[in-house]
């Protein structure tokens, strides 16, 4: 194992966590997307992808399973560079097929994927405020089997997730838009100018 480059991966995870419990603390985190939280998304996959250039997707061989999950995270936050995020997902279904990472990571950023797209999810993944002012479920495509979909790649049924994720929503004092029409323009606005859709 490579612990130095675990080192940086790990530094990189901290930062990005630092930065959401700064934000969250100050109240700024749920306002749209914080452009001080955007910066560190952004710099955080400049870093990852000259590990991949010069490593090859840190697995668990290379930088243990903390390294791993860091540099996953990385990936799965890295919303405002579309041909980064989709090249992870690739390197992550390589990375499963060799058991380097486990299969969750491979479902968390398919959905993540399709949530920037506006395309429905595959694995329940992706939760937002829905029209009752409800944390939930972004659209799932063929809903009916996700919980089997789920189970493939080790994640738990849907609705012990949308508990966990409601509960955590409350823990820090997320809320609803005032508007639920006009925050799903702001996404989709968003995704249009990052490049995520036309």
């Amino acid at each position: 194992m490579n612990e130095k480059l675990q080192q940086q991966l790990l530094d990189l995870g901290r930062q990005d966590e630092q930065t959401r419990t700064r934000l969250l603390e100050e109240g700024r985190l749920f306002d749209g997307y914080a452009p001080e939280m955007e910066q560190v998304h952004l710099e955080n996959a400049i870093r990852l992808q000259r590990i991949i250039d010069e490593h090859g997707w840190p697995g668990v061989s290379l930088v243990g399973e903390e390294g791993a999950q860091a540099a996953w995270l990385i990936a799965q936050h890295a919303i405002s560079n579309p041909p980064f995020q989709q090249a992870c997902l690739a390197h992550i279904t390589q990375a499963v097929q060799s058991n380097e990472v486990p299969p969750s990571y491979f479902a968390f950023l398919t959905d993540r994927i399709l949530y920037n797209q506006r395309k429905p999810q595959q694995f329940g993944t992706v939760f937002d405020w829905d029209e009752d002012d409800e944390v939930s479920a972004w659209t799932i495509e063929d809903e009916e089997n996700v919980d089997k979909r789920r189970t493939s790649v080790g994640l738990p049924p849907l609705d012990q997730a949308v508990a966990a994720m409601r509960r955590e929503a409350a823990i820090e004092g997320s809320a609803p838009a005032t508007s639920y029409a006009k925050r799903q323009q702001q996404v989709v606005d968003w995704a249009r100018r990052v490049g995520w859709i036309e």
